[in-house]
């Protein structure tokens, strides 16, 4: 292999980093432009813990002589409709967006790849997550919420929701031919996600059928394994398993099913 081989060998990596960065940076201002994650995955639950932390009932003790207020069981629930509003909406969308206008198979005549695109979306959606979690514990311990108990469960139960949550999210993108069928398969699995992480009923006023099923759904353990982390619990083996059990599995249907066109 001559000199000028082993060189342009050596550059060929720096060069695809800086590319993807500027992917990256330009999928970023596209998020900005169209702002569906930055309203929906941010705007909207941040909206909710203000109106939330606003209602002095809701920030008293639930029992006497504890410090676990209704408020308090709502933060994690707050934290499962970032990933979820973001893994739904805004991550299939803009990549069906892409397929059905050909952006995908463009992408494969270029140095970066199609597979540097889906990263790209990935890594902007993630950022979003990120920035609204962040807002959501913060505004929590102004409302008087104390930060988890557990941090190092609370950070395995977060990245353990958020992938399982994000597999599901490109498992929609994978085989949605069309952004309607994205919005219409997102929405489906929406709704069943939020009743199990117990937005709309609080999960421990379900019957036992419903908190047994909701165990086993990746909201639903991922919601117990927050909470258990916020009371000083680690989070149980098995809802950390569920979330890692749907992460792998639709994760891999998901690089299996995906088409670039």
């Amino acid at each position: 292999m001559t000199t000028a081989a082993i060189t342009r060998r050596a550059h060929r990596p720096a060069s695809t980093r800086k590319a993807f960065i500027a992917l990256v940076r330009s999928e970023a201002r596209l998020a900005w432009r169209a702002p569906v994650g930055l309203v929906f995955g941010f705007g909207l639950p941040v909206m909710l813990l203000v109106i939330l932390g606003s209602v002095p009932a809701l920030r008293k003790p639930i029992h006497p002589g504890s410090t676990l207020t209704l408020f308090g069981e709502y933060i994690p629930v707050l934290i499962g409709l970032v990933l979820t509003l973001i893994a739904l909406v805004s991550l299939p969308i803009p990549l069906a967006v892409y397929r059905e206008r050909g952006w995908l198979r463009r992408f494969s005549a270029t140095p970066v790849g199609p597979s540097r695109l889906l990263a790209a979306q990935v890594v902007v959606n993630l950022v979003i997550a990120a920035m609204a979690i962040v807002a959501i514990l913060a505004g929590g311990t102004a409302y008087g919420v104390r930060l988890p108990s557990q941090p190092a469960g609370f950070v395995m139960a977060l990245v353990l929701v958020t992938a399982a949550m994000f597999a599901i999210g490109l498992l929609v993108a994978a085989i949605a031919g069309t952004p309607q069928v994205a919005g219409v398969l997102g929405s489906a699995c929406l709704y069943p996600m939020l009743f199990f992480s117990g937005l709309w009923v609080p999960r421990q006023d379900m019957s036992p059928m419903l908190q047994r099923i909701g165990d086993f759904t990746p909201l639903g353990a991922g919601m117990q394994a927050l909470q258990d982390a916020m009371t000083g619990q680690f989070p149980t083996a098995r809802a950390l398993l569920v979330m890692a059990a749907w992460a792998v599995v639709f994760g891999a249907a998901a690089v299996r099913f995906f088409r670039w066109e």
